[in-house]
């Protein structure tokens, strides 16, 4: 009979934590992705807002992984689960996406002023 394994638990702080990051992750595309959107229909005013709310939700997850690596620094060592790693790949989905649509607004506004 094969043997069970058990897994290490989150501590309830570590777990609110990894949640915060995918969930400020989620928040921060889709604010890029609605800049997108706006900057589409020549709305930069809410294109703009929209990067710079993408902006604050990425910050607070920088906040959360900071928060992260300074208790790993100091000896609180964290469990890597799959779940830490799945938040992690939220976020640098997201930073990525931002990225990408901060270029696609500029790109929209460029074509605006160019077609006045």
């Amino acid at each position: 009979m094969a043997e069970e394994k058990q897994a290490t638990p989150e501590t309830e702080a570590s777990l609110e934590t990894i949640m915060g990051l995918i969930v400020n992750g989620g928040n921060a595309k889709s604010s890029a992705f609605e800049a997108i959107r706006a900057a589409k229909e020549n709305d930069f005013t809410t294109a703009d807002a929209k990067l710079k709310e993408a902006d604050n939700f990425l910050t607070e997850a920088h906040n959360s992984q900071t928060s992260m690596l300074t208790d790993e620094a100091n000896g609180e060592h964290t469990h890597v689960s799959l779940l830490l790693v799945h938040s992690q790949d939220h976020i640098m989905n997201a930073i990525t996406f931002r990225d990408l649509a901060g270029e696609i607004v500029d790109l929209y506004r460029r074509l605006a002023t160019e077609a006045k």
